[in-house]
């Protein structure tokens, strides 16, 4: 993000609390290009975030989507936060909407990974990547 971009974006607050007790921070390359993805994709309102620096880093995000936080920030490998690769989870999306929601994510840019079936316990469930190389899944019950 070139430093215009950043003066033009509306201001944000640098903090805000958190809607659960277990939040997901996740690092990603372009924090604030992730916040606004996540946006497009799955509806995610941005309620706080740290201005960026001169690489166009921030070191915080947060997002409420689907009535929880999620919080991001950039690699920082000069700081002792190199760059890796996501792996070894997932991030669950418990919807009343699976179809809409999921094709929702897939017009922003996600890939579909699993679509969109009816599963052996009975509810149904999809998985998508998004962009970042961030796993999603989507669950709506039975």
């Amino acid at each position: 993000m070139s430093s215009s971009e950043a003066q033009a974006a509306p201001t944000v607050p640098a903090m805000a609390a958190p809607k659960c007790g277990l939040v997901a921070y996740l690092q990603v390359d372009g924090a604030i290009a992730a916040a606004r993805f996540y946006e497009k994709a799955f509806g995610a309102e941005i309620a706080a975030m740290h201005a960026p620096d001169e690489q166009g880093r921030t070191m915080h995000v947060h997002l409420y989507i689907n009535g929880a936080s999620l919080m991001l920030a950039d690699f920082y490998p000069d700081h002792g936060q190199p760059k890796v690769p996501h792996q070894g989870f997932s991030l669950a999306l418990m919807v009343t909407d699976i179809e809409k929601r999921f094709q929702r994510a897939v017009d922003a840019g996600c890939t579909a990974t699993l679509p969109v079936q009816k599963m052996f316990w009975g509810d149904l469930y999809g998985q998508l990547k998004d962009p970042y190389g961030v796993d999603w899944a989507m669950n709506q019950g039975a």
